[in-house]
């Protein structure tokens, strides 16, 4: 494993896609986890019916569930961070949220299939890990007594390696998970410091040898590029080290900097040490340079995986399916989300749980499914979502194919998104086929640029954050 007390060597990376083209297509585009994204949302919970988006999933042939478990309590706040987390050192705040899941369970199972199985376990954060072995283990019963899980479920879990212990992932073993997402971001000391993320590279390696050892057979670890007092060089030191963790995927994600929605972001802004925007865009190109090189397979944006990883496999024979937790090689299920600001998607719309616990909790204790904003799906709204979801997994479209999924003339009907293509095609990101258009290797990075022209509600005013690259 590559310290990153070493002197600081002068890496640059060989660049696949011009620095010019990088610029060009780093505008703000939604990252594609749903259509409509997530920021064009209503919060007319009248209109939208929460109960009876539950109740029409229910229709025969419905497929399998996967049931998402937002867990947000974080003993300390990472700077960097933008997903909906609370500060707290009281252990009993998870018994008291467990307390919550039940009441929420007890308002949606009565309106689901009893008979549908869960195929996907998801919990997701915040800091899982929080959670007790106790806690966890109450976890795992209250859901599995509520529903019921298909024998082969994929269970996974976040897992913030300063917090771990072997009676949590004796817990985690028992409730079935077999795959684990390590938060680890980067193993610079001066990078760690500076997002108030201390994590020495020990504290990864033991977590990784406490899943092995527990049996878990898929690790992932996430990474952040663009966080303050990054470099290239230590960044690549960072990639360094976390390969050496043997892990069978990586999410190499940008830091979106949103100091307007995320106030802890601001202390970035004073202290002023953010990488400049190439800087930022050649540590991208670091990463799709060397990870590759050390033998992963880049899977649609922002991942990679081992060759054999059920990733890679989905990937490779047109089974890869994307939502609100990333890429996954289970399509056709229901999501069901539950605590705060958790996402549930069935065939006829989104809805979100509110992101104040304390609302959440009111809702509850009027009997309320705790939703404070959705969507309901046109048919126009499907179509699009079936293009957008094939460009961000297949990075493709066959059109014949399309106009018999869709029952309309795909060329026809959408001829000026693909006329809007052109600026896109000049520059070798998309390119026509005798079937459709594909996007190129060197377009992989601006995916979502390329969905982006399909997009009906880019232009209706909702703010979008993360940028394209």
């Amino acid at each position: 494993m590559v310290s990153s007390l070493l002197p600081d060597p002068v890496y640059i990376p060989r660049v696949h896609v011009g620095m010019d083209l990088l610029r060009k297509y780093n505008v703000p585009v939604p990252r594609y986890t749903s259509y409509p994204p997530a920021n064009h949302f209503s919060d007319d919970i009248a209109a939208l019916r929460p109960a009876d988006l539950i109740a029409n999933d229910n229709r025969p042939g419905c497929g399998p569930i996967s049931i998402y478990v937002h867990l947000p309590f974080c003993q300390s706040r990472c700077w960097f961070c933008g997903c909906t987390n609370l500060i707290t050192t009281r252990q009993s705040a998870a018994d008291d949220y467990l307390d919550d899941l039940e009441e929420e369970i007890a308002l949606t199972a009565p309106l689901m299939d009893p008979v549908r199985r869960v195929t996907q376990f998801h919990l997701g954060g915040g800091t899982p890990t929080f959670l007790s072995k106790a806690q966890l283990q109450r976890l795992g019963r209250i859901f599995k007594s509520a529903f019921p899980f298909a024998p082969e479920a994929e269970i996974a879990v976040e897992i913030d390696p300063r917090h771990l212990d072997a009676g949590q992932v004796e817990a985690l073993r028992e409730m079935g998970a077999r795959r684990a997402s390590l938060g680890v971001q980067d193993t610079d000391p001066a990078v760690q410091a500076a997002i108030h993320r201390v994590q020495p590279p020990a504290m990864n390696e033991r977590a990784v040898t406490l899943l092995r050892n527990a049996g878990f057979t898929s690790i992932n670890v996430d990474l952040i590029y663009g966080l303050p007092k990054q470099t290239v060089s230590t960044f690549a030191r960072t990639i360094d080290d976390v390969l050496g963790l043997g892990p069978d995927r990586l999410s190499v994600f940008s830091y979106a900097h949103v100091p307007g929605l995320k106030p802890a972001q601001r202390i970035f802004d004073q202290q002023g040490n953010l990488p400049g925007i190439d800087e930022k865009l050649r540590m991208q190109i670091l990463a799709r340079e060397r990870l590759p090189a050390s033998g992963y397979v880049e899977i649609g944006m922002d991942h990679y995986a081992r060759p054999n990883d059920e990733l890679a496999v989905a990937a490779r024979e047109s089974g890869l399916h994307r939502n609100f937790q990333g890429y996954s090689t289970r399509a056709g299920a229901s999501i069901y989300g539950f605590g705060i600001s958790a996402i549930s998607t069935t065939p006829d719309g989104y809805r979100q749980n509110h992101k104040s616990l304390a609302t959440y909790r009111m809702a509850l204790l009027k009997g309320e499914l705790p939703v404070a904003r959705g969507w309901r799906l046109t048919e126009e709204d499907r179509r699009r979502q079936v293009i957008i979801m094939r460009l961000m997994c297949e990075h493709r479209l066959d059109f014949a194919a399309l106009s018999r999924e869709l029952n309309v003339d795909v060329a026809g009907v959408y001829a000026g998104e693909l006329a809007s293509l052109a600026d896109l095609e000049a520059d070798g990101i998309v390119v026509r086929t005798g079937t459709g258009i594909e996007i190129t290797d060197t377009g992989l990075p601006f995916v979502r640029m390329v969905a982006a022209r399909f997009d009906a509600y880019r232009t209706r005013g909702a703010v979008c954050h993360a940028r394209a690259v």
